[in-house]
């Protein structure tokens, strides 16, 4: 027999937390699924310093405790388990886990984006301790710091000329000698005096100092694709600039998608083509990213939801 809610949300990130929060709030029936990473891409991220409500900031896992326990004050009930399969051509609609089937009146999917990596050695030891993916999160921490920015498209131009703002040097490291960006792009980066270009070139090795809880990047080893030599260089931080993949291969030939995977949809609104099934955060946003925009979202989300479910009955 599966267990019935009136809202099943997917994702436990700032979007689905605040999703929980509003639609809980408003006396409905919620549960959240957490998934195969509870809390999101914040659990691996350190300092938050740009999310409103925190004069000092406050650490990623923190943050997203405080977020789930908020939800759970209104009776949202969080479970850490994962969806594996989702069927919206009935109603009520109907998911499983690894372990259990349920149906729900309305569905909210929050499952967020992850950020492409090529896991380098020590990759894994340093991220979130001088390896980033968002130059708009963390660029205010390298003040006068030596960066570099892996990837060759508009992303990384764009990224390495923000980065600018804050570090003494940025250096774009790219494993061809031809860009993907287009030309007014890499024009503008080349004509920037703070961007150089490190090309054939890979990061084979993440350098620096691991004493527990406490990890600094201090360098990276970089090889030449071409001539196969290798290099140490002094390095503060390193922006990963290779894009995002939304996480949504449980919606494929279900939700309607851009030709990158992320969720559509309607203007102004969470509403997906699905009657029923909305969609919050980066599962539905490649162009903000940011924690305080995806929860925003995941507020809208719970608003539709609810006006939806009392447009049913």
């Amino acid at each position: 027999m599966a267990t019935h809610h009136q809202v099943i949300v997917i994702g436990s990130g700032p979007a689905g937390f605040t999703a929980a929060l509003y639609a809980s709030r408003a006396n409905l029936d919620v549960k959240v699924f957490e998934g195969r990473q509870p809390g999101g891409q914040l659990t691996i991220t350190t300092e938050v310093e740009n999310f409103p409500g925190f004069e000092h900031g406050i650490q990623g896992p923190e943050l997203m405790n405080i977020l789930r326990k908020q939800a759970e004050r209104f009776g949202a009930k969080c479970v850490y388990e994962t969806v594996e399969e989702v069927d919206f051509s009935v109603r009520p609609f109907k998911l499983k886990t690894e372990n259990e089937e349920y149906t729900a009146d309305s569905v909210i999917i929050a499952t967020g984006a992850t950020a492409k990596r090529l896991y380098g050695n020590g990759e894994d030891k340093f991220w979130g301790f001088g390896i980033s993916a968002c130059a708009t999160c963390d660029g205010f921490f390298y003040r006068n710091k030596k960066i570099f920015v892996i990837g060759g498209g508009d992303t990384a131009m764009e990224e390495a000329g923000y980065l600018t703002h804050f570090a003494s040097s940025v250096t774009i490291i790219h494993r061809r000698q031809e860009f993907r960006a287009s030309k007014v792009m890499i024009d503008r980066a080349k004509e920037n005096p703070k961007i150089d270009f490190l090309l054939d070139s890979v990061i084979e090795e993440f350098l620096g100092e691991d004493k527990g809880m406490i990890k600094s990047l201090t360098g990276i080893r970089v090889k030449n694709v071409v001539t196969g030599e290798t290099q140490e260089l002094p390095a503060d931080g390193v922006f990963y600039a290779i894009g995002h993949t939304p996480n949504t291969d449980l919606f494929k030939g279900v939700l309607d998608m851009d030709e990158t995977g992320y969720l559509i949809t309607k203007p102004k609104s969470t509403y997906t083509n699905i009657s029923g099934v909305f969609a919050c955060g980066d599962v539905q946003d490649h162009v903000y990213r940011q924690a305080i925009s995806a929860a925003g979202t995941g507020c809208m989300a719970a608003i539709d939801t609810e006006r939806w479910l009392a447009e049913q009955h």
